[in-house]
């Protein structure tokens, strides 16, 4: 595989090469752990749009008419790439994003899983049929692609949410246009090129870089039939009111506050362990990241005193030196965004357990670095519970009961994922029924679903009706004809009646 990860400039990928445009705005792509900037990425205008839609739409027919199989056979061999630069592409991710190498290696198997559930897609576009619904009538269903699918991606999972959508997409017959996050975009390239080499045709998958300009001229352009976005809350509403208006199909994935409900009958070590990985892990970089801890009764006093010495042990460096288990975040202005987060909680009232301010890595001091940072007695009313900081901050409220801490998540206006950690079923299952969240564990803090169910929360934190991968995925990037057959060997004559099936 060839990529132009080490010069100055991302490319597009448009029509099957690359496509470097000459006059496009540019803007920095840092390594997150230095400061420094490694490349530069150009912002994708209405004429670039243009031309990927072009791209794309050219090779609609062809892609459609190639069969299920073939297509699943190229994603198969997309699947094998993967697995063989999987350290190359996320070596790249640590450097732009971050996160450990070996957390983005596990980001990339969690969308490499995606094009495994792909490649069985053939068994899904299968329609139903019914014999003899009237006399000498049959009926059946096909599923169809839609067109040219775009997808909008973030730049937590730079890898993993766009194998959310494209292996899909692909996989159902349409073609793409993917614009990834212009904070860590060289990954999107890589996965192009291994398309490509598993013998993708030319135009099926193009990518462009860019920032708010490309997303209003995706959302906008008549050539697109449907938009998946993963990001804000804020903007998600944005991609859905626009695309929809424009007359598309649009999923739009956005923000969360993650809660964990821990009860005192809990193994409140087990529980410890795995909240210091659900908030800290990616440094906090990730939408089903916990955010919220609710400690019921008599484990509230306890599990934060574990949570504050398993936080202050912490290794905070460059994602890519051993044993570095929490890496920069993605920009400075991010770790600005959160230490005002942190100032606020604190002036607001919250105790300070843990505070990561002021931290400075040795060797990496212009780093985008905040250590972690645990507040306890937080309480609904504050902005460090209320806001998506999204990043290595973890609050602790406090309730009596099960009830009380159900009752706190279901009025959060967000509604992800979420966790309860207990020994009790009885507990677990009411807690499963009465969440109104998309996504639950149960002594499972990152509830994520695997390839064959479909990932998606509630309330504020989706707007759309389908979820992305897994059977909602095949759904939304295909939709349903309904075909009524008649063989008949004689003409009744002319009737202007509405057809019944007597």
């Amino acid at each position: 595989m060839t990529t132009e990860t080490t010069v100055a400039n991302v490319p597009y990928w448009i029509n099957g090469r690359q496509a470097t445009p000459k006059d496009a705005r540019r803007l920095p792509v840092t390594d997150s752990a230095t400061g420094e900037v490694v490349r530069k990425v150009p912002c994708a205008d209405a004429t670039d749009i243009d031309l990927a839609v072009e791209s794309a739409k050219a090779a609609f027919a062809g892609w459609r008419a190639t069969p299920p199989l073939r297509r699943a056979r190229i994603l198969m061999r997309f699947r094998d790439l993967l697995v063989q630069h999987k350290s190359q592409i996320a070596a790249v991710v640590t450097e732009e994003h971050g996160k450990t190498l070996e957390d983005a290696e596990g980001s990339v198997q969690r969308g490499l899983e995606v094009v495994e559930f792909a490649t069985g897609i053939p068994h899904l576009l299968k329609g139903e049929h019914s014999e003899d619904v009237g006399a000498g009538i049959d009926s059946h269903t096909v599923r169809q692609p839609l067109g040219v699918c775009a997808g909008i991606t973030p730049f937590n999972f730079p890898v993993m949410c766009p194998l959310w959508m494209i292996p899909v997409a692909l996989a159902c017959g349409n073609t793409f246009i993917l614009k990834p996050s212009e904070k860590d975009p060289s990954a999107s390239v890589m996965l192009a090129h291994l398309l490509k080499e598993a013998g993708l045709p030319d135009g099926v998958l193009n990518v462009v870089q860019g920032d708010k300009e490309a997303v209003n001229a995706l959302l906008q352009h008549p050539g697109i039939a449907a938009v998946s976005f993963v990001g804000s809350t804020p903007i998600a509403r944005h991609v859905y009111e626009t695309g929809t208006a424009a007359g598309k199909r649009v999923q739009a994935l956005g923000g969360a506050k993650n809660h964990a409900v821990v009860l005192p009958d809990a193994d409140l070590d087990g529980a410890a362990d795995a909240l210091i990985g659900a908030g800290y892990g990616s440094a906090g970089e990730r939408c089903m990241a916990i955010s919220a801890i609710v400690a019921v009764g008599e484990a509230g006093d306890a599990l934060v005193s574990k949570l504050s010495e398993r936080a202050q042990a912490l290794s905070v460096g460059p994602g890519d030196r051993e044993g570095v288990q929490m890496g920069p975040l993605i920009t400075a202005e991010h770790a600005a965004r959160v230490t005002g987060y942190i100032d606020t909680g604190a002036d607001e009232g919250a105790k300070v357990i843990v505070d990561g301010r002021g931290l400075v890595v040795a060797g990496h001091e212009k780093g985008h670095f905040v250590g972690p940072t645990l507040f306890d007695q937080v309480t609904d009313e504050m902005t460090i519970y209320r806001d998506e900081i999204f990043g290595p901050v973890l609050v602790v409220l406090r309730t009596e009961t099960l009830g009380e801490a159900i009752d706190l998540i279901n009025r959060n206006p967000y509604g992800n994922g979420t966790a309860v950690f207990t020994r009790s079923g009885a507990a677990a299952r009411r807690f499963a029924n009465e969440i109104q969240v998309g996504m639950v564990g149960v002594n499972v803090p990152i509830p994520v679903p695997m390839a064959f169910f479909s990932f998606g929360g509630w309330k504020s934190s989706l707007f759309g009706d389908l979820h992305v991968h897994g059977p909602e995925g095949v759904k939304f990037y295909t939709r349903t004809k309904v075909v009524t057959t008649r063989w008949p060997v004689h003409q009744d004559g002319v009737s202007l009646t509405m057809p019944t099936m007597k």
